[in-house]
């Protein structure tokens, strides 16, 4: 694990924390997110669902777009939290969103503290990038 664990058991407090604002009426599946930028600043995100299922939003992308929205780019390390029996998951558009912005490492984690420490290459291998595109802007 790249974060010390002093910084890591910070992010995974704030995690568990905000895991507890989840609005999860359906599933009932709540999630935490906690996203630390190389700035040092530290980003929260729970789910949030919607009775439209298509336009819930998931923990790490809230925490993600959060910072973004915030003029943060550079990511350190995401801890992501749930109720689960091994370390969660994220879903398919969250790694992608992870990869998108180069979060450093990822800790997937879960209520009993159990760890499991990736890369967002290891989360995501042969993710698509904008390498793809035949970008005519790059000013972003």
């Amino acid at each position: 694990m790249k974060t010390n664990q002093k910084k890591f058991e910070e992010l995974y407090i704030k995690a568990k924390e905000v895991m507890n604002n989840s609005y999860s009426p359906y599933s009932k599946f709540k999630v935490g997110a906690a996203l630390l930028t190389k700035s040092g600043k530290i980003y929260t995100g729970t789910n949030v669902e919607n009775s439209s299922y298509g336009l819930s939003m998931c923990a790490e992308r809230i925490a993600i777009f959060k910072a973004v929205s915030e003029g943060e780019k550079d990511f350190e390390t995401l801890v992501v939290i749930g109720d689960t029996e091994n370390p969660i998951s994220p879903c398919g558009a969250c790694r992608q969103v992870i990869s998108e912005f180069g979060v450093d490492e990822v800790i997937l984690t879960n209520l009993k503290e159990d760890i499991k420490v990736m890369t967002v290459e290891e989360l995501l291998p042969y993710g698509f990038s904008g390498d793809e595109l035949d970008v005519k802007n790059t000013d972003n």
